[in-house]
């Protein structure tokens, strides 16, 4: 009988052969609720990471729990109530729209065998523990894991990494696993960032200038080994070449910095006061490295940055939206799954005539 991408019974079925394939989404991950009470556990799981904070951990013990989860879920909850929607966290539902769109996609692609396409969060729930289990409860015996973090840093992309080894530890039996690293300089990927600006000024008129907002992260880590600044800035050239902009024209900035320590720069903040003091009255902002909307696109940028921006003097901070489940992200990203399982039977093009699947590359629409 036909293999169906939606095959969810367990291993062993009688009725059907189990999924042998398996494609791992992951993604930051979001409180339950817009509360300080969702919040708390959601920042204490993501603050007691020693990848996100590598100080010391009793000394970071005392400072987490004595002060940080005292005072900070209450702001957090704030911003997240300024962009919670009826369906829930945009990241959680931005991230859920994604899967579905993959699996459709691949699905379009009739692969010779069964697939499966799963969400995981970093933090929160479903946990990347929770989703492997699952997986391989449900047959999966070869899995690609895709964090959706273009650029990689071991505070995010290595992270995942540390969770996925922590939970292939209590399988007797662990699916045979491929990563993928990173995409930050990937064509179809750079494409579909180019694509999403261009249509979005077609709509909306070209502002004075553009800029990248990156997440930032302490310049100590970078110093370290940690490749993400050099990722960040490889993301805007190949964008500055893609556009036809230069360096005046298309500007490289970092946000979300907390605490004393030095991060990345120039600060995001700091420098759309700066634009705005030296008379730019529109500017525009994409966020790159971020995959699916979140709070620190739609809360931070959107609207704190935007508000920098007019009190510094400038007219409008106009934010473009994240790729999301657009089909030129959902196509990119399916391209880029399908190179990174090639010689995985169950990825191979079925041939019209029923003969032995081709393992040649895909071609996309």
């Amino acid at each position: 009988m036909p293999h169906s991408l939606d095959y969810t019974g367990p291993a062993g079925d009688s009725d059907d052969p189990p999924v042998q394939a398996g494609v791992l989404l992951v993604n930051l991950g979001t409180p339950e609720a817009p509360t300080a009470k969702a919040v708390r556990p959601y920042l204490a799981e993501f603050l007691s990471d020693s990848r996100v904070i590598d100080y010391p951990r009793w000394l970071w013990w005392l400072v987490l729990h004595g002060v940080i989860l005292r005072v900070r879920p209450s702001r957090s909850a704030h911003a997240y109530q300024r962009i919670w929607t009826p369906q829930g966290s945009p990241l959680r539902v931005g991230s859920e729209a994604l899967t579905a769109r993959l699996r459709e996609e691949l699905q379009r692609l009739r692969p010779a065998g069964p697939i499966r396409v799963a969400l995981a969060m970093r933090y929160g729930e479903p946990s990347v523990q929770h989703q492997i289990e699952q997986l391989q409860r449900e047959g999966v015996r070869r899995l690609l894991v895709l964090p959706l973090y273009p650029q990689y840093s071991a505070t995010s992309t290595g992270s995942v990494l540390d969770a996925v080894a922590d939970a292939l530890k209590s399988l007797r039996w662990p699916p045979e696993l491929r990563i993928v690293n990173d995409y930050h300089d990937d064509a179809a990927h750079i494409e579909a960032l180019a694509l999403s600006i261009e249509r979005w000024w077609a709509v909306h008129g070209r502002g004075d200038k553009l800029l990248l907002s990156f997440h930032g992260i302490p310049e100590r880590y970078v110093r370290l080994g940690d490749p993400y600044q050099d990722q960040c800035q490889a993301t805007a050239r190949a964008l500055r070449e893609r556009l036809r902009l230069d360096e005046t024209q298309l500007l490289v900035s970092f946000q979300s910095r907390v605490g004393r320590e030095r991060w990345l720069q120039p600060y995001t903040d700091a420098t759309v006061r700066e634009l705005a003091g030296a008379g730019i009255k529109t500017l525009d902002v994409a966020c790159p490295g971020f995959a699916v909307d979140c709070l620190e696109t739609l809360e931070e940028i959107a609207m704190q940055n935007h508000e920098f921006f007019r009190a510094a003097g400038g007219s409008e901070l106009r934010y473009i939206p994240a790729l999301n489940d657009t089909p030129a992200q959902v196509e990119s990203l399916a391209k880029l799954v399908l190179r990174h399982t090639q010689g995985w039977d169950e990825f191979a093009i079925e041939s019209p005539a029923g003969n032995r699947p081709r393992q040649e590359p895909f071609t996309l629409r």
